[in-house]
């Protein structure tokens, strides 16, 4: 094999695939936090991934990484092979973690292109002291030791022959999926996991690092090794198992001559079986093809690969022709995948948006109204355009759609980690981890929703002997979930603590000068209390601890809620403990909306907020002296806001009888919107208002309308506040 060893596009297919692994880890991890140990099942795909990951980093010469993987693996061979008792568990799922921490933070600085300078001994000291205690207790119980799981790193991978009585010879034929992307290093990775147990090792083709082409070659011609080991076939499926790259694993125990025969694996043309003709027709045929073979110069023929149930399939019968009996196995369907860069994807989301508004332009061109014009085949042709640009939305937005699984993974390890430094008993649960959402809202909900839940740990679930003392299970419990629900998604966070002290919460908001002189305490709803906890440096919380104290998180929480158009709604109940719950939309890109005018202005209104469009009558208003307009809409009555007023336009209608009312309904909180006229529906492309504009109340964004105009994107919940 060739010394140069090129490392193009290897890099990011090992951060890939190890980093996936890394995520199956840690949710396999905290799946069985709470059993008494891991199953066998588990510990055998831990062992697997770090062993798969110790030789992956072995190959980038990554050797830390590599050091504490095989460390791990060690902890695993043995407790698969020895089963001792007596497995501190919770000590072993922290060993776990912390290894998984700290590749996960050497991975990030490969990403970030920063030295990779960890220190893993001390994480491998304590792994081997765990290893030794575990063993001293088997020993103790007077069980055998299994054999050392030795790792020895190869100078090179052709290993000289040195066949005893118990070798074994094999012919291995590897048939990778077509669309898998840089399959010689796939090989490669293959080849590193056999010169564990290699005696003899050969490959074709043999330059599959140093010549790329070779990746070609693997998918159309397949891979090939021979494979001379003390082990049997069952092992060798151990290290290169079907996956998400091998689509069929080809096994052959073969002769040493056999063997030495090379890579002629004694392929043959599919045989056909003909099940139309005559039998003297087929004895004929068969003396004429024995004829033929015997005036053959080369009469051996290769071996032949033994056929097994299941190789043939009926072909169906075309017309005037017989039916065939054919070895071709038709491939079921397989979802390939891709990885992209999130960069391209939002370039993509933004060409598709400026395509969108290109239609409009288009098909709202003033030019179409001139009088007499035929239009029947331009509208055909403008309702084909349109159906093929809504589809290409959608297809974006699915590509864009994330599940919260990992988000919601995150957090479980957040409470493992925070509860076991404060010494609570806590079960976590998950509901609706697979609901989907863009991901661009989940970068922007992660350091909220995180939290939250360090909140409910710390500030929500008391202490064990605080439950025990109130009557409560010792054992806490934090219930994160999510559903959608009308184009938005909610996502809550529910303990079962004590719950907020609304006193308290009142006497600091006093303390800050908060509250209103003239407004009594009482007269102060539960949700209007409990918002103060939102604001900048308020915390009830009198000691500052590690996670909490400083009164610098919830109003941060808000923020980042209120700059992708969502918001945070707190329950709570004394003693029985509290909900957080975000709602956020499911996409920040493109929506529905209705398009509005009064004066001079267009805005845009979210289809999902507007319950009704009402037109009124002047005897339907009542009149507060403050100022404040109410209208009474079959026998309800409704606060008015007038757009125009609200801010400050020129040559609005004054008269309700001239507009028409939006009834807009956010988070049980309902309002008349009062505008001069309504334009139509839109699909509109959320764009940001510029930073160098001061932020408006009731303003979220702004679009362009098919016209050129520009539109403002009112908010709903800012105009109710």
């Amino acid at each position: 094999m060739s010394e140069e060893f090129n490392t193009d596009g290897m890099l990011d297919m090992y951060l890939f695939e190890n980093g996936q692994l890394l995520e199956q880890l840690q949710e396999t991890v905290l799946e069985q936090k709470d059993a008494e140990c891991f199953d066998e099942d588990s510990i055998n795909e831990i062992f697997r991934t770090m062993h798969t990951i110790k030789g992956s980093s072995g190959i980038m010469m990554f050797d830390d990484i590599t050091a504490v993987s095989h460390k791990l693996e060690d902890v695993f061979y043995y407790l698969r092979e020895s089963h001792p008792e007596n497995v501190p568990h919770l000590d072993l799922v922290e060993h776990v973690l912390a290894v998984e921490d700290f590749i996960s933070n050497e991975m990030e600085k490969i990403r970030n292109g920063d030295p990779v300078d960890g220190d893993a001994s001390a994480i491998i000291a304590d792994l081997d002291k765990f290893l030794n205690e575990i063993k001293n207790g088997a020993a103790q119980e007077g069980e055998d030791p299994p054999p050392e799981n030795v790792h020895e790193e190869p100078k090179q991978f052709y290993i000289a022959p040195v066949a005893t009585s118990a070798s074994r010879f094999y012919k291995i034929y590897i048939t990778f999926y077509p669309e898998t992307e840089m399959s010689n290093v796939h090989a490669y990775k293959t080849v590193y996991a056999l010169k564990e147990i290699a005696e003899d090792l050969l490959y074709s083709p043999e330059d599959i690092i140093s010549d790329e082409a070779s990746a070609q070659t693997i998918l159309e011609d397949g891979f090939r090794i021979l494979l001379q080991a003390q082990c049997t076939e069952e092992e060798i499926r151990e290290l290169i198992g079907i996956g998400y790259d091998i689509e069929k694993v080809d096994i052959y125990e073969c002769k040493a001559e056999e063997f030495l025969q090379g890579f002629d694996f004694g392929e043959q043309e599919p045989m056909v079986i003909d099940l139309e003709s005559s039998v003297e027709d087929i004895e004929n045929k068969a003396e004429e093809k024995a004829a033929q073979e015997t005036k053959d110069e080369e009469p051996k023929a290769p071996e032949k690969k033994k056929i097994a149930p299941g190789d043939f399939v009926i072909k169906s019968k075309e017309p005037g022709r017989p039916k065939k009996l054919a070895k071709d196995r038709a491939k079921a369907e397989k979802a390939s995948f891709i990885s992209v860069n999130v960069k391209k994807m939002d370039q993509l989301m933004d060409l598709i948006g400026e395509l969108v508004i290109s239609e409009s332009v288009v098909l709202q061109n003033p030019d179409l109204k001139v009088p007499g014009l035929n239009l029947d085949r331009f509208n055909k042709a403008a309702a084909q355009l349109s159906k093929i640009s809504t589809d290409l939305q959608d297809v974006i937005m699915s590509m864009r759609m994330v599940p919260l699984t990992n988000t919601f993974q995150k957090m479980n390890r957040i409470v493992f980690d925070v509860s076991r430094k404060l010494g609570k008993d806590i079960e976590f649960e998950m509901v609706g981890e697979h609901t989907e959402v863009d991901k661009n809202i989940i970068e922007h909900i992660s350091d909220p929703l995180m939290h939250l839940v360090r909140n409910a740990v710390d500030h929500g679930i008391e202490s064990n002997e605080e439950r025990i003392d109130s009557g409560k299970a010792e054992k806490g419990k934090i219930t994160l979930s999510a559903k959608t629900e009308a184009g938005k998604v909610w996502i809550s966070v529910e303990d079962n603590g004590a719950g907020l002290d609304r006193e308290k919460i009142l006497a600091k908001a006093r303390k800050q000068q908060l509250l209103d002189d003239s407004k009594a305490d009482s007269s102060y709803t539960d949700k209007e209390v409990f918002q103060f906890i939102t604001l900048p440096g308020f915390s009830t919380n009198e000691q500052v601890t590690e996670y909490s104290g400083r009164g610098v998180g919830m109003d941060v929480v808000v923020q980042n809620l209120q700059s992708i158009g969502g918001m945070l709604d707190i329950e709570s109940t004394p003693g029985l403990g509290s909900i957080m719950s975000l709602k956020i939309p499911l996409t920040l890109a493109i929506v529905d909306g209705i398009v509005m005018e009064t004066g001079n202005s267009s805005f845009v209104l979210e289809t999902g907020v507007i319950k009704e469009f009402v037109r009124v009558k002047e005897e339907m208003m009542i009149y507060e002296p403050n100022g404040d307009e109410y209208i009474m809409i079959r026998g309800e009555c409704y606060p008015v806001l007038r757009l125009g007023r609200w801010y400050g336009l020129e040559q609005y209608q004054e008269s309700v009888e001239d507009g028409i009312m939006l009834i807009l309904e956010v988070e049980e909180q309902r309002v008349c919107l009062f505008v001069d006229k309504l334009i139509g529906e839109q699909e509109i492309v959320v764009k940001p208002i510029p930073s160098y504009i001061k932020k408006v109340k009731g303003l979220s964004g702004c679009t362009q309308l098919g016209d050129g105009s520009i539109a403002l994107i009112l908010d709903a919940a800012g105009l109710m506040e």
